[in-house]
């Protein structure tokens, strides 16, 4: 018997198999073998001659004949019966096996097999029908007899692993063996027809796509020429094309551009995410991407646009001028980011718009006072509905430059909530060696900040976080005195002021002494804010009179500027005409200016507690229980006055808040002058904070506290050693009017003030 291993290759009793005579090359078989018997014995994993072992065998196999050998080389075998191997011995000439006949168990009726079967043959019938090659097919399923030839037909379709499709064979069963062909025939057609579906649904979806790549460029082609014929319609998609590429980004961004404008084409007009895709397109491509030579710097050009456009602020002009030479020297953006700092109305943002002059750069002012979330500095992500640009790429894109003059303004007035910190924020966009890719979360690209000159503003550095103060050089802005205002009113703001009135030069004349009283009497501040109001009421009062014909000339003396402006409400304190035991004058430092302010002390009988109002802040409160102490150990023979009365420490205008390290001095000197009867001159002012060791120490606003002197009518100001360099920020004409006098000690000052 000639016996040949099989595996994966289901043959099942009574069906007809066709096979290449050369297909199993462990027995050669040639027409002598025809009538022979052939046995087929299951492996269970494909293995070659030489490497098979009784093991790897299954025990049921299937004997059949060879019936014919044609001249093709097919060898036509009947599969009869199934055996079960007993032993297997292999040989020279291949593998010898020894098997018996297995019963089969008859449970199945033929009449019942038949009736199955039919169904089963019209149903494969029916599902061939539905496919281009069921007309070839429906041939050789009519010539399927048994359960067993559809199985052996379909064997290598069935989803089926060789355990299983050898399940078939090994089962005695007839009825069991019926029922797993017919649950395997169901599963392929079911499987092919899903398949089959899925395919022409692929197919059709493929074509679908082809043909709307087909007629989009075809629409493209006619869309770019009635561009050509009318550049005026151009369409968005291709205006966005031409941007992009003449935008000179750098790749990241254009990869982001095109991979925007590849789905705004999907999306279409009518797409509801079309507007969002068309506004990020609009302000990137509107941005400045290229980076631009920077311009000859000129100093004395640059001296002479400062000087024209601000009057005074000597310090400040000439560190501007320092900081244009070193960018002329090296040809490119450096230096320090700087932060303007002082009084409302003293010039720091406009003088912003000087620098941008003198450089021949474009200039953007971006507020940033009350911001408190984070995604005003960075942007917001696009993945939110109503995403926008942080405000400096939105100044960026204002601007129309890759290098504008940016002031970013009041970043002391920076808040911080829930929603981030926007200093944190600032920390990349000052620091030069961040901002040369520094990321918008709106745009999500890199961007290059490091050609723009950032100057920032601020009225005080207190509330500015240390590590963004720390990338930025501060320059103090001091107060003007009032000849400066006067001659910035009748320079600048007098003149601005009738302009944007449509007053002529001829037809309104203001006296220097008018200009000084306006200066004098309407006006509490450092800078000239103020005092542009005045002048604008001034003008707007002229024009009614020059509208109604009442007067063709104009002409306001200091007797009739209550007459254009009524009467002033603002009343700065002067200096007592009288000394009083108690009372002593000192300086102040405000937002808008310096201010005398007077400490005023009192005993009344009681028990020792001391009562302190005014609306003092804790560090004044701390100041007066140092300066109790100090006089307390200074005039022990005094000691029992603080033990027998009650002492009230008081600083007029309670309703202002007040505080700040700078009342010890005055607070020491005013309780001295109270336990010792002796007065001090009404015409003596002082500045200082002293320490319990009895020493003045070193104060801030200097500059602003001597105009208030001398503004109140001081004529002698005692102020701390440590501040004597800081006499140079203040004015000649200021440190003329004044005896200054430096002190270390709080004795110095009480024995030359009250002797």
């Amino acid at each position: 018997m000639i016996t040949i291993p099989v595996h994966d290759l289901l043959i099942l009793p009574g069906v007809t198999f066709y096979f290449k005579k050369d297909m199993f090359p462990e027995k050669r078989i040639t027409a002598e073998n025809v009538g022979e018997d052939i046995l087929f014995m299951m492996l269970k994993e494909e293995r070659s001659l030489a490497e098979m072992a009784r093991e790897d065998f299954y025990p049921i196999g299937v004997a059949g004949k060879i019936e014919s050998l044609d001249e093709e080389g097919n060898v036509r075998v009947q599969a009869q019966e199934r055996v079960e191997l007993t032993d297997i011995e292999p040989s020279p000439e291949g593998m010898h096996a020894y098997a018996r006949v297995c019963a089969a168990a008859e449970d199945l009726p033929a009449d019942e097999e038949k009736s199955h079967f039919d169904k089963l043959r019209e149903d494969i019938l029916d599902f061939a029908k539905d496919f281009s090659w069921g007309m070839w097919a429906r041939g050789m399923i009519l010539r399927w007899k048994s359960f067993e030839e559809v199985a052996c037909a379909l064997g290598s379709y069935l989803n089926m692993p060789w355990e299983e499709k050898y399940a078939l064979l090994a089962v005695d069963s007839r009825r069991e063996r019926m029922e797993r062909i017919e649950k395997a025939v169901y599963e392929l057609m079911a499987v092919f027809r899903v398949s089959e579906e899925a395919e022409t649904a692929q197919k059709d979806s493929n074509e679908q796509l082809y043909r709307e790549a087909a007629l989009k460029k075809q629409i493209e082609f006619l869309q770019k020429q009635l561009d050509e014929m009318h550049p005026e319609n151009i369409s968005d998609v291709r205006r966005f094309e031409t941007k992009i590429a003449e935008s000179g980004m750098n790749e990241e961004a254009k990869k982001e551009a095109e991979k925007v404008l590849n789905r705004m084409k999907q999306e279409g007009k009518d797409g509801h995410e079309y507007g969002m895709l068309y506004d990020y397109l609009d302000f990137v491509t509107g941005l400045s991407w290229k980076t631009e030579e920077m311009p000859e710097i000129d100093l004395a050009e640059s001296e002479r646009i400062l000087d024209e456009e601000h009057y005074g602020l000597k310090k400040v002009k000439d560190r501007i001028i320092q900081q244009l030479a070193v960018m002329a020297l090296n040809k490119r953006q450096s230096g320090s980011i700087l932060l303007f700092v002082g009084a409302p109305g003293t010039g720091k943002t406009s003088i912003g718009q000087s620098i941008a002059r003198a450089l021949h750069r474009k200039y953007v002012r971006i507020s940033l006072g009350g911001i408190r979330d984070e995604a005003e500095i960075r942007g917001h992500r696009r993945t939110y509905i109503g995403a926008m640009p942080g405000r400096i790429m939105e100044g960026m894109k204002r601007s129309g430059a890759s290098n504008p003059v940016m002031v970013l303004d009041e970043v002391d007035k920076l808040m911080k909530d829930y929603g981030g910190d926007p200093a944190s924020a600032l920390l990349e966009v000052l620091d030069p060696e961040q901002n040369h890719t520094f990321t918008d979360h709106y745009m999500n690209v890199p961007y290059d900040l490091s050609n723009v000159l950032f100057v920032c503003t601020a009225n005080a550095v207190d509330t500015i976080p240390e590590p963004l103060l720390n990338r930025m050089e501060v320059i103090q802005f001091p107060g003007y005195t009032a000849t400066e205002k006067a001659q910035i009113a009748k320079r600048h703001l007098l003149p601005r002021a009738m302009k944007s009135m449509g007053i002529k030069s001829q037809n309104l004349k203001v006296s220097d002494k008018a200009i000084a009283r306006i200066i004098a009497e309407y006006t509490a501040e450092s800078g000239v804010r103020g005092l542009k109001k005045q002048l604008d009421t001034l003008c707007r009062y002229a024009a009614v009179k020059l509208v109604k014909g009442e007067q063709k000339s104009i002409s306001v003396s200091a007797k009739r500027v209550p007459e254009f402006l009524g009467r002033h409400a603002l009343h700065h304190d002067r200096i007592q005409k009288q000394p009083q035991a108690g009372v002593v004058t000192g300086l102040a430092w405000t937002q808008a200016g310096g201010e005398i302010l007077f400490i005023e002390t009192a005993f009344t009988k009681g028990s020792g507690e001391v009562t302190i109002t005014g609306q003092l802040g804790d560090v004044m409160r701390e100041s007066a229980q140092i300066a109790v102490t100090l006089v307390k150990g200074m005039f022990p023979e005094h000691a029992d006055k603080f033990k027998e009365n009650d002492l009230h420490i008081h600083v007029p205008s309670g309703a202002v808040p007040k505080d700040g390290p700078s009342a010890g001095i005055t607070l020491v000197t005013a309780l001295a002058s109270l336990v010792t009867g002796k007065t001090a001159s009404p015409e003596i002012a002082m500045t200082g904070e002293v320490s319990l060791r009895g020493g003045v120490m070193m104060i801030g606003g200097l500059p602003e506290k001597l105009m208030a002197a001398v503004r109140a009518g001081v004529k002698k100001v005692y102020i701390p050693q440590e501040n004597v360099e800081d006499l140079e920020d203040v004015p000649k004409e200021i440190r003329e009017q004044l005896e200054i006098v430096p002190v270390t000690k709080v004795r110095e000052v009480l024995e030359q003030v009250l002797g």
